[in-house]
């Protein structure tokens, strides 16, 4: 089977051809970073008319380099949701033409089940696996039961990781997207272990998680520097930014571990999966994580972290494999939980605060 992928849920317009031998034709991402950058940070309004400029054509080059014309296509999937609902709306009515005018099944995916499955799409990790899905609008761990089953531990309780890594670049001057930029401030740190930073939730019971305390730390730190901050303070306070981070993240799915086997003796893999995968440090602290329980680790490449319309066409090629499809009534969705029955998360935000993933 070949299924054509569409991705807009936030500030990358992408299409993507995938077949079910795991095989990726085209994936093919537009990146509106320099639309957004003067703002500080994603402007829904401008990301929904750049989508609309532009997926069109990127639907076009993914055909083409893909090899394969709308006849060869055996299903069209778009993100229905969670995301900036301008985007996701763009998406889904393109692909919805698609399926009208070619007389091809629509696939609505949850764009969060997108990151979920791209460890199956990339290593054919088998169910029952634990996954932590971290990007600028969620983190959680959950245990990835099937396609559609999903079993979430823990959450954060205010803030997303990825959004803590906007703030910190914010707080330190670096610019936006704070992810990559944090990440190589901290490789040019002469004294990481100069500043010290609270470990939210660390040694708590649960497998939740908090960050808004971090950010106020960090704020603080800041606050107390001269102004303008050194690149020599900027870096050692990214590395004890990161190093916590990841500290933390450890923390939390070592105790998710523990209650994923219990539940599953036969054990399964650690997933790492969404836009703050991406992250070398914190993969590196998940990896050692993983072999001192004996699990193996699964992080998807750095290019399938991010946003991307590979994981769309994927999620869509394993449900359309059970039969399941969308009528073209289907109605685009702001949020979309992975695991309805699970309890909001206490706190001051509350789980699904953010929408980017």
């Amino acid at each position: 089977m070949i299924v054509l992928g569409i991705e807009t849920s936030c500030d990358e317009t992408a299409a993507a051809v995938v077949t079910d031998g795991r095989e990726i034709r085209a994936n093919v991402v537009l990146s509106q970073l320099d639309d957004h950058t003067p703002y500080g940070g994603v402007v829904p309004e401008i990301a929904a008319r750049a989508h609309l400029e532009h997926l069109d054509g990127l639907v076009r080059r993914a055909m083409e380099e893909a090899g394969v014309g709308f006849g060869d296509l055996d299903a069209v999937a778009a993100t229905g949701g969670p995301g900036l609902i301008g985007g996701v709306i763009v998406g889904v009515m393109t692909a919805k033409a698609i399926s009208a005018a070619r007389g091809l099944p629509f696939v609505a995916v949850n764009h969060l089940e997108g990151h979920a499955l791209t460890a199956r799409l990339t290593d054919d990790v088998p169910f029952p696996y634990l996954l932590l899905l971290v990007s600028g609008g969620h983190c959680q761990l959950l245990v990835v039961e099937g396609v559609g089953r999903y079993r979430r531990l823990g959450t954060t309780i205010d803030d997303a990781v990825g959004e803590a890594f906007d703030k910190t670049a914010k707080l330190l001057g670096l610019g936006y997207p704070g992810g990559p930029l944090v990440e190589k401030a901290a490789g040019r740190a002469t004294d990481p272990g100069r500043f010290e930073l609270p470990r939210p939730m660390i040694g708590r019971p649960g497998c939740d998680f908090s960050f808004s305390g971090l950010k106020t730390a960090v704020r603080r730190h800041v606050e107390e520097l001269p102004r303008p901050l050194s690149e020599a303070d900027q870096a050692d306070l990214a590395a004890a930014f990161q190093r916590t981070v990841a500290e933390v993240m450890a923390d939390r799915c070592a105790r998710a571990i523990r209650l994923f086997k219990e539940a599953h003796p036969g054990g399964g893999a650690l997933v790492v999966a969404g836009g703050v995968a991406a992250n070398k440090t914190l993969r590196a602290r998940l990896s050692d994580l993983a072999a001192a329980e004996a699990m193996p680790f699964v992080a998807p490449p750095l290019n399938l972290c991010t946003d991307n319309a590979a994981m769309i066409a994927w999620a869509g090629l394993e449900r359309l494999r059970l039969g399941e499809t969308d009528s073209l009534n289907f109605a685009p969705r702001p949020r979309w939980p992975l695991d309805p029955s699970a309890a909001p998360a206490i706190g001051r935000k509350g789980v699904g605060s953010g929408v980017k993933a």
